[in-house]
């Protein structure tokens, strides 16, 4: 573990060599993560509106770690919790634009702990890397039952994904299911936890749900217990405007959901008689999108800020066999990347020898040792979301800098590398006091420029997805990994947004490869310049599908350059090219009959012919 200190090292060391005794069962384990659930968002938390009773018994059952952190969106959360490594450095960075991709050569919790004897499963957002050899089962998971890239109905996600019967993928195959979506997540969780145990095989998973998540659907029997209850308080809430209150309605009505599937877990884990050989980890990807209007736990700022309620979330932690609960509080500083080497403690498993950790072991915490716990300084950074239509050039947004970061120090909150907030004496974070504490400032940027000279060299290298290999062919490249520009949501491909990007590849091997160009994915059946009808699903209607006068298709590919005309009907515009194996780029353009050009392909399937 990086940075321990001697005494909280031999006491980790100890632990671990408890459980690797060969008397001793390992727990398993199971991490629930939603998404855009802020710290706010229960009611254990004070939330006037919204009733978790299942997580608030777990909150009173575990150790709370109250000053925790993680980034400010999606992806640099989950790269961090699966590595163990700061954002910047595992590449894992941004929500899209092809910055979700987590370097291959970092170990991944999965992966590590199936080495040492676990089975592994994952059960919704990975939000990692859609294609080989980023996908949940090339990192590590045995089992995954999983969506593609930040949520249902994005770009790379089977279209018209609506929260309710959707197709997932089990591994690398298409499968729909019947229900709502965490319903759904739970109970394949469940499962395949039971046949885990019934192996006699003790288990990781993973529960990474969608909700609540935007697009906000949720069945209609939550929404009216919920829509009561913020009527009766919203005399002591700010003024909440009719769109924004109806979200709001719908945001909680899915979080109680979530809670209710919390419940079912639980009664699951006592049944099966798993509870007290479980650890259960329950934390939040970042700040709520919905809290800082409402009721924010006292914080400023949302998700996507450096401002405290962007980033501080809760984490609980319960084992009840290894004496890890009991309703109290840590008010240590720690943060996500702290689970990883946290949990390989937990269960016994050793990192390889040459594994570098930006986190360290929380189980000193959470067993309660009295081992010092070290004057920590942590840095939350990651790329923003890019504005451009096209490749970025040098001043984009997603392009990290020094001064996007924030650097926490006990009370002390550095941000963007000019502003000083004290959270003990200012937790709205209203007064900078740089000017007022001179020394914390200069221990703090010192901190900052060591960092970031130790991850600056890689912040721009992209990822590459694989093509031609037999781990996937043909691959659905799609417009959520254009570098630096950002087309994510299935409603920007309806819409027909005017945006084109590059996608960064590695050719496996030389030979033909056939590159398929649509507007539309396959599923879709439509044709280039088609437009698409609207069209209902359970919670509401999808928009129709905007035409566009495409008349001619072109790529380039390393340096290969080509072109041919769209005939009206065409589904896509197929090319032959032959790739060298290694490293190159692909752009696509789809131009109208004068040869202006509308958008980029927005999909490009991939298959190595011979």
């Amino acid at each position: 573990m990086r940075n321990a200190s001697p005494r909280a090292l031999i006491v980790a060391l100890s632990l671990l060599a408890s459980y690797a005794l060969p008397a001793a069962p390992r727990p398993n384990v199971i991490v629930l993560i939603t998404d855009d659930q802020g710290h706010g968002d229960l009611s254990c938390h004070g939330n006037p509106v919204v009733r978790t009773p299942h997580l608030d018994r777990l909150h009173a059952e575990a150790v709370r770690f109250t000053d925790f952190h993680v980034a400010p969106m999606c992806t640099p959360t989950r790269g961090q919790l699966m590595t163990g490594v700061d954002a910047l450095r595992n590449g894992a960075m941004n929500v899209s634009s092809g910055r979700t991709l987590l370097r291959r050569e970092f170990p991944t919790l999965p992966a590590l702990l199936r080495g040492g004897g676990y089975g592994t499963g994952l059960f919704g957002k990975w939000h990692l890397g859609d294609n080989h050899p980023y996908r949940p089962h090339d990192r590590g998971f045995d089992h995954a039952v999983w969506f593609p890239s930040s949520h249902l109905g994005s770009v790379p996600d089977a279209w018209n994904n609506d929260y309710h019967d959707d197709t997932y993928r089990v591994n690398g195959v298409q499968r729909r299911f019947s229900g709502y979506t965490t319903d759904v997540l739970f109970s394949e969780a469940m499962d395949w936890m039971s046949a885990r145990q019934k192996e006699g095989r003790p288990f990781f998973c993973y529960l990474a749900t969608a909700a609540p998540h935007g697009p906000l659907h949720v069945p209609a029997r939550y929404l009216d217990v919920v829509r009561a209850r913020l009527a009766a308080a919203e005399p002591a809430l700010p003024r909440l405007e009719p769109p924004f209150r109806d979200n709001l309605v719908r945001f909680l009505a899915m979080i109680e959901n979530i809670d209710e599937n919390v419940g079912r877990l639980e009664d699951f884990l006592r049944r099966e008689g798993l509870r007290d050989d479980t650890v259960l980890v329950y934390l939040t990807d970042n700040g709520s999108t919905m809290g800082a209007r409402y009721y924010n736990s006292g914080m400023k700022g949302a998700k996507i800020s450096l401002w405290e309620g962007g980033h501080r979330v809760p984490l609980f932690v319960r084992w009840p066999a290894g004496g890890v609960g009991g309703g109290h509080d840590r008010k240590e500083l720690a943060q996500v990347q702290d689970v990883l080497p946290t949990l390989l403690d937990l269960c016994g498993v050793a990192a390889p020898a040459d594994a570098k950790f930006d986190g360290r072991s929380l189980a000193p915490l959470l067993i309660g040792g009295t081992a010092p716990w070290p004057d920590r300084m942590l840095v939350i950074n990651y790329s923003r979301m890019p504005t451009s239509t096209s490749a970025a050039g040098p001043g984009a947004a997603s392009l990290p800098t020094k001064e996007g970061a924030a650097v926490l120090w006990g009370r002390w909150r550095w941000l963007e590398n000019r502003a000083l907030y004290d959270v003990a004496a200012d937790p709205l974070q209203n007064k900078d006091v740089a000017a007022e504490n001179p020394e914390v400032v200069a221990r703090m940027r010192a901190h900052l420029d060591q960092w970031w000279n130790g991850v600056k060299e890689r912040v721009n290298e992209p990822g590459r997805v694989i093509i031609g290999s037999p781990a996937e062919d043909p691959a659905m490249l799609t417009a959520c990994e254009w570098w630096d520009v950002f087309v994510d949501q299935q409603a920007q491909v309806r819409r027909g947004v005017s945006r084109n990007g590059v996608w960064h590849l590695e050719v496996a091997a030389a030979g033909e490869y056939e590159i398929e160009l649509r507007r539309w994915p396959r599923e879709a059946r439509a044709a280039l310049a088609a437009e698409l009808p609207k069209q209902r699903h359970v919670f509401g209607e999808f928009p129709a599908g905007r035409a566009l006068p495409v008349a001619r298709a072109r790529l380039r590919v390393g340096s290969i350059e080509t072109a041919r005309p769209v005939e009206p009907g065409d589904e896509a515009a197929v090319f032959r090219v032959w790739l060298s194996a290694g490293p190159t780029t692909l752009q696509t353009w789809l131009d109208d009959a004068s040869g202006r050009e509308l958008c980029g392909a927005y999909y490009a399937y991939v298959s190595r012919r011979r």
